[in-house]
């Protein structure tokens, strides 16, 4: 059984145990975090599809740390006129643990 879910704006694929990274949400370390946006749930040949969303489907998952993304570097150029910008950029990131999807 899998589910897409709306999270920080984006939406993931997820099922029971998966661990992925999200957007920073602002809970700590061990807290519950409920996603009740769910778009898409399928349970073997069952497939519920949501307009916009699925009413009484939630997802539950643990938040099992914040870390920090890669660097982007960002370069700002001008030809010819000497003007260099370098900049550095890294997210962060949200890391949880899929526990359940109750319907």
């Amino acid at each position: 059984m899998y589910a897409i879910i709306d999270a920080c704006g984006r939406q993931y694929k997820v099922s029971e145990g998966q661990t992925l990274d999200v957007e920073k949400l602002n809970s700590q370390v061990g807290e519950k975090v409920v996603f009740d946006k769910v778009i898409t749930l399928v349970d073997g040949e069952n497939v519920e599809i949501g307009k916009p969303f699925l009413e009484n489907v939630k997802v539950v998952a643990e938040v099992v740390g914040h870390l920090r993304g890669r660097k982007v570097m960002v370069i700002k150029r001008r030809p010819r006129k000497g003007y260099r910008l370098n900049k550095g950029h890294r997210q962060w990131y949200t890391r949880i643990k899929i526990e359940k999807i109750e319907k």
